[in-house]
Parts: structure tokens; sequence; C-alpha cells
């Protein structure tokens, strides 16, 4: 397949956020987990999300995966127990917006690893996907995610 992958710099984004480490397979019901948490903070702060939720990638081991959890906000807000204050860096990113399931992910990571490669990209390591709506709100082959990497 042939993606259109889009580079373009980005200003830092304040964020929410809980961080941990889990399997691929636990990783569904963390991020719901998270992701009401965090919400029902910002209900309670009289706040809410500026962007779409996301997950933060800090490697690959699908047994130990590092994940940071949370939503971009307008702001800096405080935190609560689990829920971090934290930002996304600015700098230069790739993205591409894919529309499918999760699990038919994989092909688009390969070829951008390969892109990047390609055009002389160094990624910083982490790898961020942007979740627009969730398997509760449309059909899997609706699903809109926008996969990030940041680049050195």
């Amino acid at each position: 397949m042939d993606y259109q992958f889009e580079v373009s710099e980005q200003p830092a984004r304040h964020t929410l956020s809980i961080r941990t480490v889990t399997s691929v397979d636990k990783l569904p019901d963390e991020l719901g987990r998270a992701y009401m948490a965090i919400i029902g903070h910002l209900n309670e702060i009289g706040e809410k999300p500026a962007d779409a939720a996301f997950a933060g990638y800090f490697n690959m081991d699908m047994q130990n995966l590092d994940v940071e959890m949370g939503f971009v906000v307008a702001g800096p807000l405080p935190g609560k127990g689990d829920i971090k204050v934290g930002e996304i860096p600015a700098g230069k990113q790739v993205s591409y917006l894919f529309k499918g399931p999760y699990k038919q992910m994989v092909p688009v990571y390969n070829a951008m690893m390969q892109w990047m490669q390609e055009n002389g990209h160094t990624p910083t390591g982490t790898a961020y996907e942007f979740y627009y709506n969730s398997p509760e709100e449309v059909p899997e082959s609706e699903l809109l995610t926008r996969i990030v990497f940041p680049l050195i």
C-alpha cells in the first residue's frame, strides 16, 4: 500500500495522563480505566479534553509495554493520584491517519519505520496514537487513529 505520511512541526501540548507497564492483552482494560479516571478528574475540576484520547508507547515489548494513556488539555491543570501533569514535547513529527481495526495497524508502523529510514528521519523512540473514536461508538472498520512518531 502507498501511504502518504505527513511531516509537521508541532507545539508542545499539555497532558493529563496515567503511565503504566502492562501486556498488550491487558491494554484495552488499562486504556479504559485510565481514560475514565482522567475524564472523571476533568469533570471534577470543570475542564474538558482539548484533543482526542492518546496513548504514548515508550517501547514495543508486548509483554511489558510501557504506556502513557491520557488526554491533551488546553493548559497546565492539576493532577490527582496516578493522574500526572505532563506534555507531549514540541518538535518535528511524522504522522498518518489510519482508518480501520487497531489490529491492522502493524503494516502502517512497518511502512512508517521504513519511510523514516529511507528519508533520513530518526524517531525519538516514542510512538503516539490518538484515538478519534472508539469501538463502542463505531464499527472497527470506521475507527480513526492518528499514528505519530516524534522525530529527532
